[in-house]
Formats: C-alpha cells, sequence, structure tokens
C-alpha cells in the first residue's frame, strides 16, 4: 500500500448480544413453535399483551417473577428459559470467537498481520 492510499476503517467488533434480547428470543419462538398467540399466553401468564411483546422484542428486561410466570404459560420451567437462553448466548460468543479468529488468520496468511503507525507496532492476537 503506497503512502497515498488509505485504508478503509475497520468495521467495529459486534457487540455480544443483551441477555434481555436472547431471552425474548428464546420466549418468541417457543410461543410461535406451539402456534400460540401474544395475547393467548400474556393471558395464561398474568400479564398484558403488550408487555409481553416488549419482552419479546428485548425491550423489557423482565423480572424473574414476570418470566417465571410467562414460562409457566409456555410450559417451561424457569430454569429451562435460562437453559436455553444461556445456549444460544454462549452459540453467540462462540460464532464470534470463530469469525474474529478466522479474520486474524485471514490477516496472517496475506502477510498483514502486523501493522506500523506512528513508531508502534501492533500485533494481531
Amino acid at each position: 500500500m503506497s503512502a497515498h492510499e488509505t485504508r478503509s476503517p475497520r468495521p467495529a467488533p459486534s457487540p455480544e448480544p443483551l441477555w434481555r434480547h436472547v431471552v425474548g428470543d428464546v420466549l418468541r419462538r417457543r410461543r410461535r413453535a406451539q402456534g400460540r398467540t401474544l395475547q393467548d399466553v400474556a393471558d395464561v401468564a398474568g400479564i398484558s399483551m403488550p408487555y409481553l411483546s416488549e419482552m419479546e422484542r428485548g425491550r423489557k428486561e423482565a423480572s424473574s417473577e414476570m418470566l417465571a410466570a410467562v414460562a409457566g404459560a409456555l410450559g417451561l420451567g424457569l430454569f429451562d428459559v435460562l437453559a436455553l437462553a444461556q445456549g444460544e448466548l454462549a452459540r453467540a460468543v462462540q460464532v464470534r470467537s470463530t469469525v474474529s479468529v478466522t479474520a486474524v488468520g485471514s490477516l496472517a496468511a496475506r502477510g498483514t498481520g502486523v501493522a506500523r503507525g506512528r513508531g508502534t507496532v501492533c500485533l494481531a492476537a
């Protein structure tokens, strides 16, 4: 790369998913797999349909009581929801780590794993 060329900025690493998003996805998938409506599950759980919708979309950080109520309405225990969410989070982090390692390996293969600038040397880890 010549002195006149500029590098495009690297995209920022994607942040780890938030717990409320992961739990919301688990709840939504389970509800849809059962062919149930938001209103049906909300009624059985004893919460409002808009609140359940916000939980599923990851907009509300549900209390353990609310989460247990929705889990029960879906035929799950609180442990089941947390275990499913933990599995999803572990997969998301594993995919993220694999992408990072692959990107670094790709840089090393091209001989671009070392960046120099302003008197410093930065090694990709």
